[in-house]
């Protein structure tokens, strides 16, 4: 494909046909690159992903590592340069049962090439493998029945197969995350000693009723009896290979939310609390070990109260005593992802910032104190995957409104720098995106700068102006920062659409008193900075018709697609997704309640909160054309919000639709729904705000 600097014609195959980049990872030596390469599967109907090794210095072409039809996840290289990733592949040893097909396993790609070998392999899967830097161990997350040890958990999986058996019986909260059940297995920490070559074959066939398990050192679980408090937590090994970090939530009483920092002996599987969280009344999270594993960083978060919103900072923690020091006084910014440069004299985190997501770095003395104030390195896009090297280069993914995630290289000891682009794929190296991305701002009534990402098709123009689509986003704490593969502007603007994402009251990246404006009143300040943003754009462009807009948005960008609509009939069409309508219901219905009383409160003893904020009392005020889309497996804003605002809206006589789908949770994942998404919402938008006749999709 050759680079013409025009826009090739842009559809959603075109989108789909984009590589998706993610999961960068480096040797410890520097010497080799890999990256996740998520594209569809033969079939189209579903996205697969494998791992290339890249060229560090951008010379050679990708080279794919893997390859299986379940495709490949987490992975980490060993000591040894080895490669360690994580695969629903068969194992071709073993004639696989059909619940079996279905298990995460640990593989290793040996440095020297060849086939990969299995390592190990759990029922309840594996995910999550971090290596030792200095020795042969790594630890990883894989889930287990409590209190059992790994055959017993074979055996009471294949009980409870055999007799069809698939209920749950839950003792306590919660019982549920995102888009699954929790049980009746619990996620717990596993290690494991990597051997450094090629174990004997196992036998033909395992003894009568034994699992057939790589030949070698099994894994040893070091944190039983761990409940939930391993959910969506994140660990490390020190680089001896002897101690385990991780945060374990602390949730027993369901009104005191906190995670501590737990350190593991992995010999004696021994944990004690390093940090106490509720001690220091929040959490902490991303715990990483120094290169001479002296030291601790971890991003700490305090607690949120309705009264008042949790600041966030980087820690420092001596791994012996756990004392702890705040590394950013005064930061008015969000800190995230902290990474130790591979000398330890300094950290690399990333943080939102003014529409993007910078990355920065902190120069440490041996005592781990901050010799500086943090540094700018990179701000334009968002950048993910911070990984820097011995030799001083810094690889990051990078993305921006324009284009899509692609291996940047910076120079860890420079300032403020632009990217070097290592080249990867055609379709991504290639590509030019449809619309003409700028950066807007306006003033909310109490004087506050609003900024918003306008993108427009470079045909707008005062003599033929583009309706506008407004796009408000989830979160609700976040901002609008990069390319999204859920929310793409890019396809709306193909179809002749300005797109409007504003970032109001409660996002991220434009300091502390921002997101403050918006916490626990989303009926105020976020709404009037929509709309304030919404008026500023209308005003200032004659290339935006003040006529034909719409307003739209997904989760918490839902949530405010309802307010809106109960607020003002401005808008001729609201698409709403995965949306909040009803607070009071919704507070009984979601995963985990109780976090959205940090937010609104302890609705049994002062509901007020929750229905300042609740649209659906005002039903009876909307005018304006409705497309409510849902996902049935989504538990974090269940189908039950869906089902009462359709059934609210029928019954009030609002011109609505309801696009739903029951395979898929919170976001539409399976291609072909993605692309019945983007069909539904176009040929409504095309309908209620350029006035055309509606044109039902042929799929549904």
């Amino acid at each position: 494909m050759t680079h013409t600097g025009q826009p090739m014609p842009f559809d959603f195959d075109r989108f789909l046909a984009i590589p998706r980049l993610s999961g960068l990872r480096v040797a410890l030596d520097g010497s080799r690159l890999v990256v996740s390469v998520t594209t569809p599967a033969p079939d189209r109907k579903s996205m697969r992903s494998a791992w290339w090794e890249l060229d560090p210095d951008g010379a050679q072409p990708p080279r794919r590592l893997t390859r299986s039809l379940a495709g490949e996840g987490g992975s980490t290289f060993t000591r040894d340069g080895a490669f360690l990733f994580v695969s629903k592949r068969a194992d071709p040893d073993v004639a696989d049962s059909g619940d079996d097909r279905e298990r995460a396993r640990l593989w290793r790609l040996d440095p020297r090439g060849g086939e990969a070998r299995l390592l190990a392999s759990l029922l309840g899967g594996i995910d999550e493998p971090r290596a030792a830097r200095a020795a042969d161990r790594i630890v990883f997350a894989g889930d287990i029945f409590p209190g059992v040890d790994l055959d017993v958990d074979e055996r009471r999986h294949k009980a409870r197969a055999d007799a069809g058996v698939k209920a749950l019986l839950f003792e306590g909260y919660p019982i549920r995350r995102w888009d699954h059940w929790l049980g009746p297995r619990e996620r717990h920490l596993f290690v494991l000693d990597v051997p450094d070559r090629e174990g004997p074959l196992p036998p033909p066939k395992p003894e009568k009723d034994q699992p057939l398990r790589p030949i070698g050192p099994q894994p040893r679980d070091i944190t039983p009896g761990a409940g939930h408090a391993l959910l969506e937590q994140a660990f490390d090994i020190s680089p001896d290979g002897r101690r385990v970090v991780t945060a374990w939530a602390r949730d027993e009483d369901l009104t005191r939310l906190t995670t501590d920092l737990v350190l593991i002996d992995v010999e004696r599987a021994e944990r004690r609390v390093l940090v106490e969280g509720a001690a220091h009344d929040g959490h902490l999270a991303d715990p990483t070990f120094s290169p001479d594993g002296r030291w601790i960083a971890a991003v700490r978060s305090e607690r949120w109260r309705p009264e008042r919103l949790g600041d966030q900072t980087l820690w420092m923690i001596d791994a012996e005593s756990g004392t702890t020091r705040d590394l950013l006084p005064g930061f008015d910014l969000w800190p995230h992802a902290p990474v130790w440069a591979p000398d330890g004299r300094s950290l690399l985190f990333t943080a939102d910032r003014d529409g993007s997501v910078a990355i920065f770095r902190l120069d440490l003395a041996d005592d781990g104190t901050p010799l500086a104030e943090p540094e700018l390195l990179a701000e334009d896009g968002e950048h993910t995957c911070l990984t820097p090297t011995p030799d001083g280069r810094l690889f990051a993914l990078r993305a921006t409104p324009a284009e899509p995630p692609h291996v940047a290289r910076y120079p860890v000891t420079a300032g403020r720098q632009a990217p070097t682009r290592l080249p990867t794929f055609p379709e991504l190296d290639d590509f030019v995106a449809p619309g003409v991305v700028e950066r807007l701002t306006a003033r909310a009534p109490d004087g506050t700068t609003v900024p918003s990402w306008l993108v427009r098709p470079a045909s707008a123009s005062p003599t033929d102006p583009a309706p506008l689509v407004v796009w408000v986003h989830g979160g609700p704490v976040g901002s609008w920062t990069g390319w999204h593969w859920r929310w793409n502007p890019h396809l709306l603007v193909a179809a002749g659409y300005a797109i409007l994402a504003p970032d109001p009251a409660i996002s991220t990246g434009y300091g502390y008193d921002y997101v403050a404006r918006g916490h626990g009143t989303w009926a105020e300040a976020p709404y009037t900075d929509v709309i304030a943003a919404v008026d500023d754009a209308l005003e200032r462009r004659a290339d935006l018709d003040h006529e034909r807009t719409a307003l739209m948005g997904g989760s918490f960008g839902g949530y405010m697609a309802n307010w809106v609509a109960t607020q003002t009939d401005r808008f001729r069409a609201i698409v709403t997704h995965a949306s909040l309508w009803e607070l009071r219901g919704f507070h009984g219905t979601t995963d985990f309640g109780p976090a959205w009383e940090e937010e609104f409160g302890d609705i049994y003893a002062d509901p007020s909160r929750y229905d300042a904020a609740n649209p659906q009392p005002h039903v009876a005020r909307i005018r304006t054309p409705m497309l409510v889309i849902h996902g049935e497996l989504d538990h974090r804003v269940p189908i039950s919000e869906a089902l009462r605002l359709w059934t609210d809206l029928r019954r009030h006589g609002v011109p609505s639709r309801f696009l739903y789908f029951p395979d898929e949770n919170h976001w539409i994942l399976k291609p072909q729904n993605a692309r019945l998404w983007y069909e539904t919402v176009v040929a409504f938008l095309d309908e209620h705000v350029r006035g055309e006749a509606w044109r039902r999709p042929e799929l549904v």
